[in-house]
């Protein structure tokens, strides 16, 4: 549960970061933190099963710095990419 809280507010800061950082991607505060909870939460949750080393340290209770790093990594990346995704998509739709 702790990892997925992490992505999500990772990927929350991740979406602010990226909209706030490029006016294209902007999709107000509420916009982008929604799209970074989206995708921090779906990018958060597809590194621990393509690198299966975390999800063991994970599972066995023995979630180390560098596990977590890589989930709040995981988690801001998808968030800013999702948000840089759909504000492009918004922007050139309009």
């Amino acid at each position: 549960m702790e990892q997925i809280l992490m992505n999500l507010i990772a990927g929350a800061i991740g979406g602010n970061a990226a909209g706030k950082a490029s006016p294209s991607f902007d999709l107000g505060t509420l916009g982008n933190t929604i799209a970074g909870l989206i995708g921090g939460g779906a990018l958060g949750q597809l590194i621990p099963i393509l690198l299966p080393a975390i999800s063991a340290a994970a599972q066995g209770g023995n979630l180390s710095v560098g596990g977590i790093l890589t989930n709040l990594i995981s988690g801001g990346a998808g968030g800013a990419i999702l948000t840089a995704i759909v504000g492009a998509l918004k922007n050139k739709a309009a």
